[in-house]
This record gives structure tokens, C-alpha cells and sequence, in this order.
């Protein structure tokens, strides 16, 4: 048993390390990882660079690799300098394919962070907050991000909805900020004449999780339930088997944050590089 003052040190220096799953046979968007986006400067970097190298802005993260089925991808990460770690085609998910990453590689870590590959445009705050969330929250399992809707994103979500596309995900979650449940639909409803111009209360998922290494050897272990089934969101393995989830509220800081979904994102996210 750890001692109080140990145990304090212990949740300050916790060992983290950053995981990017990545899979080719994406159904929305087959390939996606290796799509090209124009940057500011009109040169073109793949998905998978980019969010590489906004993983690499997070303070304190010990290593970073990137986890795949795909010997286009495996290739194409180890050309810009990353560590690659081959994982099963049979993985349903990124969690799954982060359990099975870190157990085939050994890596010894009190955090896993699974950084998302179609979040390239993730600030490294983001994660940072997930980190510092778990140090105080030691009754959470998991943790993730959650951006309340500012005008712009809220019209992305409904018209994404109204064109049949799925888009981003939201979440609702209880006074300790745990997770009541996530979806693809827009949560919780409000009706459109009673929209508000400011403090939409509505939050944007954002699709990056920090874990204790005990809950990824859970998930692995538990059935997909017809919900996470339902709706496509892995997240909702851990809900449906009690294990808390922590909503982490951050802030955009004057960024936009918008992940790569469907092809019809890419525009939306070299918008967004054209002007920062």
C-alpha cells in the first residue's frame, strides 16, 4: 500500500504515454489516415503526420507511437520518424487496438492517452487537462474532452445532421462530470427557434481518452453491447459496464476544433489551417 505523501508523488509523476491508432479500412472514409491536407504554406501533409506532430506538443508524455493493422500506414509513419506498433486487423475499435499496443509492446505507463488520428487540429491543452483531470480524479477510469458548442460548430452538427452525414459526437454528464451518455445525434435536443447565440448547451466530444491500463485490460475483456453497436462510440463499452468516464471541459482558447469524419472535413479543416 502506498503511503499518503507516496501516493501523492505518485499521481504527480505518472508516466504517460501517447497512442495513435490508425486503420485503413475506415467505412466512412476508406484510407483516411493517408489522406493529404493542404497546409497555410500550400504544401501537404498526411492525417496521420499531422496529428503525429500535435501529439508531440503535450508536456510530460514519456513516448509516442502510432498503432496500425496497414502496411501503407506502418510505412508512411516510419518514413517521418515515428514508432509503430503492429496491432490485429481484428481490433473493432481505437481503445481495442490501444489495449492490444500496449500489452504486445510492453510498455510499462500509469496513463495511456489514445490520441485520435483525425484530430489533427487537437491543441495540446486538450490533453494536458485529461492528464491533470485523472491526478485529482482518482474514482475516474477514463477521461476525455468535451468543448461546449460555440455558434459556428452547433451549425456544422446541424447541418452535418440535416445532410444525412455523421458528424461529431456530443455528450451530457452529471454534476461530477462524469458521462451519462454520448451520441452522433445532437444532445440533448433544443428546439431550433430556441437556439442560443452564446452558451449553447450543447458539448462537442472531443475524440481523445486518457486511460488507467486497468480499464483498457477491462474493456477488452467486456462484450460489444447493442449500444456502442447503435451508435458506432466505443466510449460507451465503459458506460454500459459502470465504469466512470470523465468529462473534461476545455477551452477552444480562439482555436477551431473540428475532426476528419467525412472527405467533406478535409475542407473544413484546411480552412481552419489557411487562417491560424
Amino acid at each position: 500500500m502506498y503511503e499518503i505523501e507516496d501516493l501523492n508523488l505518485y499521481m504527480q509523476h505518472m508516466k504517460t504515454v501517447i497512442i495513435i491508432p490508425a486503420r485503413y479500412a475506415s467505412r466512412r472514409y476508406p484510407g483516411k489516415p493517408l489522406a493529404r491536407i493542404r497546409q497555410a504554406d500550400g504544401s501537404y501533409k498526411t492525417l496521420i503526420r499531422m496529428t503525429w506532430e500535435a501529439a508531440h506538443a503535450v508536456a510530460d508524455i514519456e513516448q509516442i507511437y502510432i498503432a496500425t493493422d496497414d502496411g501503407r500506414i506502418r510505412d508512411a509513419a516510419a518514413a517521418f520518424g515515428a514508432h509503430v506498433i503492429m496491432t490485429s486487423p481484428e481490433c473493432a475499435n481505437g481503445t481495442e487496438r490501444c489495449a492490444e499496443a500496449l500489452e504486445k509492446a510492453h510498455i510499462d505507463a500509469d496513463l495511456v492517452i489514445n490520441f485520435q488520428g483525425d484530430a489533427p487540429l487537437a491543441p495540446p491543452w486538450f490533453v494536458e487537462a485529461l492528464i491533470e483531470a485523472m491526478k485529482q480524479d482518482t474514482e475516474a477510469q477514463v477521461a476525455t474532452p468535451v468543448l461546449q458548442c460555440d455558434a459556428e460548430t452547433y451549425a456544422h452538427f446541424v447541418e452535418d445532421r440535416r445532410n444525412g452525414r455523421v458528424g461529431g459526437t456530443t455528450a451530457v454528464f452529471n454534476s461530477k462530470g462524469h458521462a451519462l451518455y454520448f451520441s452522433k445525434e445532437i444532445i440533448p435536443y433544443i428546439s431550433p427557434d430556441q437556439v442560443p447565440t452564446h452558451n449553447i448547451p450543447v458539448y462537442h466530444h472531443v475524440g481523445i481518452y486518457a486511460y488507467r491500463p486497468k480499464a483498457l485490460a477491462q474493456y477488452t475483456a467486456w462484450v460489444e453491447g447493442n449500444l456502442e453497436i447503435q451508435e458506432g462510440l466505443e466510449q460507451l463499452r465503459f458506460l454500459v459496464n459502470t465504469c466512470p468516464v470523465k468529462c473534461v471541459l476545455v477551452e477552444s482558447r480562439g482555436r477551431v476544433f473540428w475532426e476528419l469524419n467525412n472527405p467533406e472535413d478535409v475542407a473544413r479543416i484546411e480552412a481552419v489551417l489557411d487562417v491560424s
